[in-house]
């Protein structure tokens, strides 16, 4: 039987394996210490951010990315309406209350002129999902007015966004008053679960300090000057965060060569579609396309040993949230999303299988 291509994994080497074991040898408390701090200034060095605070994974990172910024219990914040549950779920943690949008055909962020018309008086805050780290047509100058004029606070999940850019040089993340990024399995770079928080704000940043680690005046003391909780990292994550930081570069690149070759491969099948992927500024997360008769397709490449996965379905329609309305986009990629094999570590000559069995089923 041939070796299953899967749709992602995550990619640890003997890099990774050797830093833990040195970590190990020093017989260190393993609770986030100077190996955090340094993972931190590595993910603030590369995307620009004068603050990253990071903590257990990419949901709490929305959470307190949200507290930190001022929102609060009964509170609306706008989010898409095609995003992983993590977004609404995030604000939901503290009882705000997530308003759905839907989203550009071409981008999957966003839509800002429906999201002017969801502002209500309770609307506090836009979160706004740079989907598989793509930047809204609109332009994100029109968030940042918007927000602006409106006196909302402008919150970016950028988890599917580390590596890629605005067209003004910006990364994404630090536009917005906060911006969150996630180091869950699948993502470009892993520390098994994982989150931070960039900010250019020295309150804000002293805030999600102190948020993180039970709200102690002083890190390893037990004054507390305000309600706070236990997110805090470890150093046996940071071993592996460095490691794979240091990969990264390399890492952006391939992702970027993948979807050319599948989009050259697959140019001629008009059963697929591929989203508006400006390669020159953003780089893909995942392989995401619009396809014809799914399912099928689906079980034709898990039957030839190909993995794949449905994007994400609308969030009003899950029955964790179960919101009436009409959510045009976000349905239509419900129903057609899917995600093609994405790893950082395929072959293209296992892209190319790939290919030609999408070719096989509907040529």
């Amino acid at each position: 039987m041939n070796d299953f291509i899967m749709q992602m994994r995550p990619w640890f080497g003997k890099e990774e394996k050797k830093a833990i074991s040195d970590y190990m040898d020093e017989d260190g408390f393993i609770t986030e210490f100077h190996r955090t701090q340094r993972f931190e200034k590595m993910i603030a060095e590369f995307i620009g951010a004068k603050h990253c605070v990071v903590v257990n994974n990419g949901t709490v990172s929305l959470t307190l990315a949200a507290i930190a910024a001022g929102i609060k219990a009964n509170d609306e914040v706008i989010v898409p309406n095609y995003t992983m549950v993590a977004t609404p779920n995030s604000i939901k943690l503290f009882g705000a209350e997530p308003v759905f949008v839907d989203v550009e055909p071409e981008t999957l962020c966003l839509d800002i002129e429906l999201v002017k018309k969801a502002i209500t008086k309770k609307t506090k805050a836009i979160m706004l999902v740079t989907a598989n780290g793509r930047y809204p047509k609109s332009g994100i100058d029109s968030f940042e007015k918007l927000c602006k004029e409106r006196g909302l606070v402008l919150i970016e999940d950028a988890a599917q966004s580390l590596g890629s850019y605005f067209p003004d040089g910006r990364h994404m993340g630090t536009a917005g008053l906060v911006g969150s990024f996630s180091f869950s399995a699948p993502k470009v770079i892993s520390t098994g679960q994982g989150g931070a928080v960039v900010t250019n704000n020295d309150v804000v940043a002293n805030k999600l300090r102190k948020l993180k680690d039970f709200g102690r005046s002083v890190g390893g003391n037990d004054i507390h000057d305000e309600i706070g909780y236990n997110f805090k990292f470890t150093e046996l994550q940071a071993c592996i965060g460095i490691e794979q930081m240091k990969k990264l570069s390399w890492r952006l690149d391939r992702k970027k060569q993948i979807l050319k070759l599948y989009k050259a491969l697959l140019k001629e099948v008009s059963q697929i579609q591929f989203f508006n992927q400006e390669l020159s500024y953003t780089t893909p997360w995942f392989i995401d396309c619009l396809v014809e008769d799914r399912e099928n397709l689906i079980s034709y490449l898990k039957d030839q040993n190909v993995g794949s996965r449905v994007m994400y379905p609308p969030i009003n329609k899950q029955l964790a949230y179960k919101i009436p309305g009409s959510f045009v986009v976000s349905d239509f990629v419900g129903e057609n999303g899917l995600w093609l094999p994405s790893s950082g570590q395929l072959e293209d000559s296992q892209i190319k299988k790939v290919c030609n069995l999408i070719h096989d089923f509907y040529l």
